[in-house]
C-alpha cells in the first residue's frame, strides 16, 4: 500500500478537493499540476511528482511552458500519456492568453504588436516567422505562423507572406520572428530580408510596418531602431 498516496492525506487537504471548495486560487502550482497528473506511483503521489518537474524547469512557469513532451518524460514516474497532458493543458494557457487577438484589435504600435505575438513565441526552442495582416485602420485581420525553422534559423516565403496580404485585403503587415536564446539584436540577414520584403511588399502596394524580434518576454522593434 502507498501511504504516500494523495489519497490517504486529510480531504480539505488533497488538490482535487482544494480546487472544488476553496477554488482553483487557492492551490499552489505543484497542486494545480498534480491534478493534471492525476495519479502518483508506488513509491511518490502526484504531487511528489508535480514538484519534481517543477523543479526541472527551476520552479518558474515560464521555463515550464518551454519543456516538451519529451523533456517532461526526463522525470521518473511521467510517461508519454501524462507528459501529453500537461503539454496540451500549457497549450492552452498559452491560447488563452492569445485569445485576445480573435477580437481584431488596434496595432498602433510596436508594443501593441508585440503584446499579441510574444505570448505566441516566447516559450519556443525553435524559431518560427509570424506575419500580422492589418486593415488601413491598422485593426489585426490575421496573425499567421508562415515558417519554421531550427534552433538558430527559420525561413520565410517573401511570395506567401504577400499572397496572404492579398487574399486577407490587407494593406499593411507586421512581421516577427523569435530568438530561442533571447538575443534581440537584428542580425545581418534579419535586415536584408527585411529589405527585401519592404521593397517587394511597396511594389504591391502594402505596406511593411515592422518587423520585430521576440526573445523571451522582450522584444526589438526595427521600426523603432530606424531599420526600416
Amino acid at each position: 500500500m502507498n501511504t504516500n498516496s494523495i489519497k490517504n492525506w486529510a480531504e480539505d487537504e488533497r488538490p482535487r478537493e482544494k480546487l472544488l471548495h476553496k477554488g482553483s486560487e487557492a492551490l499552489t502550482d505543484a497542486e494545480l499540476l498534480a491534478i493534471l497528473i492525476s495519479s502518483g506511483t508506488k513509491e511518490r503521489s502526484a504531487l511528489d511528482l508535480a514538484r519534481d518537474i517543477l523543479k526541472q524547469a527551476n520552479n518558474h512557469l515560464h521555463d515550464l511552458g518551454r519543456l516538451g513532451v519529451k523533456e517532461l518524460q526526463q522525470t521518473k514516474g511521467i510517461g508519454e500519456a501524462r507528459a501529453i497532458t500537461i503539454a496540451a493543458a500549457l497549450e492552452l494557457g498559452r491560447r488563452r492568453q492569445v485569445s485576445a487577438g480573435r477580437t481584431r484589435p488596434m496595432v498602433k504600435s510596436s508594443k501593441d504588436a508585440a503584446d499579441i505575438l510574444i505570448p505566441l513565441m516566447r516559450d519556443l526552442n525553435h524559431e518560427v516567422f509570424y506575419v500580422m495582416y492589418l486593415s488601413p485602420a491598422g485593426s489585426v485581420i490575421r496573425t499567421e505562423n508562415i515558417g519554421k525553422g531550427g534552433l538558430s534559423s527559420t525561413v520565410a516565403d517573401l511570395r506567401i507572406i504577400l499572397k496572404n496580404a492579398l487574399l486577407n485585403n490587407a494593406s499593411r503587415i507586421i512581421v516577427a520572428h523569435n530568438h530561442p536564446s533571447g538575443n534581440l539584436q537584428p542580425s545581418k540577414e534579419d535586415i536584408a530580408m527585411t529589405e527585401k520584403l519592404k521593397e517587394a511588399a511597396t511594389f504591391m502596394d502594402i505596406k511593411l510596418l515592422d518587423h520585430l524580434i521576440i526573445g523571451d518576454n522582450n522584444y526589438c522593434s526595427m521600426a523603432d531602431e530606424g531599420l526600416i
